[in-house]
């Protein structure tokens, strides 16, 4: 993350994106496959570090061997074809994008922390309720716990989508794109760009 001035010489806050290049490497069709979707290709690396099916399968589409595949369903794909390279150009600034990723791993998390719970009363004589879930549920009636109590256990290390992000750059030369706000995941994690599902209002 970063941060750039606007017109107005306000701060926004920004996150860089490595937009591409990505290569085509396959397209999916309804009379073979069911539906309608485009396999991406990301981030070259030498062919040894590949296993023999895979490498195949991106030597067909005559393409370099890459690190990363993503499917993207489309409702129309006539306009692209295997092998073709796109880049950040896709994107115009004032467009709206989804970005999903993988979070943050936080190890093992207490209530409080995982679930925002407000913990038990800090007076009245408790001596070691500060951070405990309390009550998870009733006794003779249903006698168990409800799957998907929200309990302590493992945090972070899922995938999140960030809706409604507005593009602020976009640098073709070097296939960069600024997105204002923060995204998923740490430094040089690997995320999804999308044209966002559920359209935005630009700001005026």
């Amino acid at each position: 993350m970063t941060q750039i001035f606007d017109e107005h010489e306000r701060v926004v806050p920004v996150t860089l994106i490595e937009a591409g290049p990505c290569y085509v490497t396959q397209k999916k069709e309804k009379e073979t496959d069911g539906y309608l979707a485009v396999q991406l290709g990301f981030e070259e690396i030498p062919d040894k570090r590949l296993n023999k099916p895979l490498a195949g399968h991106l030597k067909k589409a005559g393409v370099p061997m890459l690190k990363h595949l993503r499917e993207f369903r489309v409702k129309d794909h006539s306009d692209l074809e295997l092998g073709q390279v796109i880049s950040a150009d896709i994107f115009e600034v004032g467009d709206f994008v989804d970005v999903v990723g993988t979070s943050k791993g936080k190890g093992f998390a207490g209530v409080v922390k995982r679930h925002h719970f407000a913990g038990g009363p800090k007076t009245h004589g408790q001596s070691d309720r500060h951070r405990a879930p309390g009550s998870i549920g009733a006794g003779t009636t249903p006698g168990r716990v409800f799957k998907g109590m929200r309990m302590a256990g493992r945090m972070g290390g899922q995938r999140v989508t960030v809706s409604n992000l507005e593009v602020v750059i976009v640098d073709k030369d070097r296939n960069l794109i600024a997105v204002k706000g923060a995204i998923p995941g740490a430094k040089n994690g690997l995320v999804e760009v999308k044209e966002a599902r559920k359209t935005k209002k630009r700001a005026s």
